[in-house]
């Protein structure tokens, strides 16, 4: 009986930059900034504490050129102490890093291969009878179907398809070298490797079609584990298809429910008990958390008053929750108390209301008062040209006489049900 493993990683996206999060002086930013750093070096010690065959790197080790050569440098590092453990390494250049977006790349030692850009190409590991199939990007945007001219599989041979690929219709991923699962199964491999949607996906309806997904999550909408798949092989059946996170920096969105509460000291007390429940959960990770405050209560009002204090008070709380936890935002989508329907007033109550305002047309002090009020306000609009007989016009020629007739009939009608839509 024949057994190895090997690592199915994609988008690691080194030194991927941050955009947006400078802003938030309360967050971790170091951190952050250097947890694909730290990822790729998880990946590498799930590698070696596995004892690998080789590792397949599915497209994107970069965000794009290097910004700095430590970039590189980190890499080759850590490509490298997988070679020290005789770990062979098959790279995939995908949109991210594609020959033509690099300008500059990594020399390539003994125990790393790279896909070729121009057609696909095949590498053969014949001691563990395993041959792998794969085509680089040559440019950033590739929009047909590469698999149609990948090889056909070696007979005998475990055969692993690598690309990099959006997969047709999953996903909310710009289209590249899209592809269908019926169009991979049909080149009878054995396990399609794939990478460029950054969530986990695991099709194992036929042939395995895997994503392990983004090896470190960069922002908010990249949520929950990240890392690899690891696949163990015996006599060139998949025996099984595992997850491992790798990952530092977790991004998680939290929905808080206010529902009931009554007052801002019950809301601080839940929300601190939220987030301690929240710590102990995420223990072993920084995690970087999108609060939404919802829930129908009567602190509505004084929620959307409180502003910058209220996400204070959350910072103040997750900082006590004993784990590390951090608000990268803060966001209120409550909703007020429905209060209970008004009773329709009576006839009488709709009749007095009506003779107070027919006895306010004819209250000269009022209507001047009322003239004195409105002016220095509709003085302060840029109205533009106003219609000569519209309301607005009316009123700026305190036409009080036209007016409270109109009103007092309309109100009336709205009271009473008439103006209701049949």
């Amino acid at each position: 009986m024949s057994s190895f493993r090997f690592l199915h990683a994609a988008d690691l996206h080194l030194d991927s930059p941050l955009k947006g999060l400078e802003r938030h002086d309360d967050l971790s930013i170091d951190r952050i900034r250097s947890a694909s750093r730290r990822a790729l070096d998880n990946m590498v010690r799930v590698a070696i504490e596995h004892e690998v065959a080789f590792v397949i790197i599915a497209g994107d080790l970069y965000d794009g050129s290097w910004k700095t050569i430590s970039t590189g440098h980190y890499m080759a590092s850590a490509l490298g102490r997988l070679i020290a453990h005789g770990i062979r390494v098959f790279l995939l250049q995908g949109n991210h890093d594609a020959a033509s977006v690099l300008t500059r790349d990594l020399p390539l030692p003994a125990g790393i291969d790279r896909f070729p850009s121009s057609n696909p190409g095949s590498f053969l590991i014949d001691h563990l009878g395993v041959a792998l199939h794969g085509q680089s990007f040559a440019n950033r945007h590739i929009p047909h179907d590469m698999t149609p001219a990948y090889p056909t599989s070696v007979q005998d041979y475990f055969n692993i398809g690598v690309l990099h690929t959006s997969l047709s219709g999953h996903g909310q991923h710009e289209t590249y070298a899209p592809c269908t699962p019926e169009a991979l199964r049909a080149k009878n491999y054995d396990y399609w490797a794939l990478g460029h949607v950054h969530e986990r996906m695991i099709l194992t309806d036929g042939t395995p079609i895997v994503f392990p997904g983004v090896l470190q999550g960069r922002h908010i909408r990249e949520t929950g584990e990240k890392g690899v798949v690891l696949v163990t092989v015996t006599d060139h059946r998949i025996e099984s298809i595992t997850p491992i996170t790798c990952d530092v920096v977790r991004w998680h969105v939290a929905h808080f429910d206010c529902t009931g509460l009554e007052s801002m000291a019950s809301l601080e007390e839940r929300l601190g008990d939220f987030l301690r429940d929240m710590a102990r959960d995420h223990a072993s990770h920084l995690t970087v958390v999108r609060l939404i405050v919802e829930g129908t209560t009567q602190l509505h009002d004084a929620l959307r008053r409180q502003g910058p204090a209220l996400r204070e008070t959350a910072q103040h709380l997750a900082a006590m929750s004993g784990g590390e936890i951090e608000l990268e935002k803060l966001v209120l989508k409550t909703s007020p108390l429905v209060t209970q329907s008004l009773t329709r007033p009576t006839e009488d109550e709709i009749f007095a209301l009506s003779g107070l305002i027919h006895d306010a047309a004819g209250d000269e002090a009022l209507l001047k008062s009322l003239g004195d009020e409105l002016d220095p306000f509709l003085n302060t609009l840029n109205l533009g040209d106003i219609a000569p007989d519209s309301l607005l016009a009316r009123i700026r020629q305190h036409d009080w006489g036209s007016i409270l007739p109109e009103l007092n009939e309309a109100l009336c009608d709205s009271l009473s049900g008439m103006g209701d839509a049949p």
